[in-house]
């Protein structure tokens, strides 16, 4: 994020523009959309996580996450482990968590350097 924000700034300021707050830029990383998956797609321990939708579904990427961690066995959250740094970002965002489970989202986020 540190490269991103100075890239934003370096170009805003080359265009006599007044760069985005730190605090902007966060907040929309938070809002940009996340790869979808689709769920027939997913390795089976996924798709056993994402116990409640249909085989034709897309799910995005931070509430596949989200599922993972919270739901998922090993292999599941070693999958969701690689999931893009983004995905993991907004899933930990996302209300409902179990504490354990969260700590595990927390930790690999910070392994990362995402949180």
């Amino acid at each position: 994020m540190a490269e991103a924000l100075a890239e934003i700034e370096r170009r805003c300021r080359g265009m006599r523009l007044r760069p985005p707050s730190r605090a902007t830029v966060y907040r929309l990383v938070d809002t940009l959309p996340t790869r979808a998956y689709r769920f027939r797609e997913l390795p089976k321990s996924v798709q056993e996580a994402l116990y409640n939708l249909e085989p034709g579904s897309e799910v995005p990427g931070h509430q596949v996450g989200f599922y993972c961690f919270n739901y998922g066995d090993l292999a599941a959250v070693s999958w969701a482990s690689g999931l893009p740094w983004l995905a993991i970002r907004q899933a930990l965002k996302l209300p409902g968590w179990r504490s354990k489970s969260r700590g595990l989202a927390e930790a690999v986020a910070r392994t990362r350097g995402i949180a």
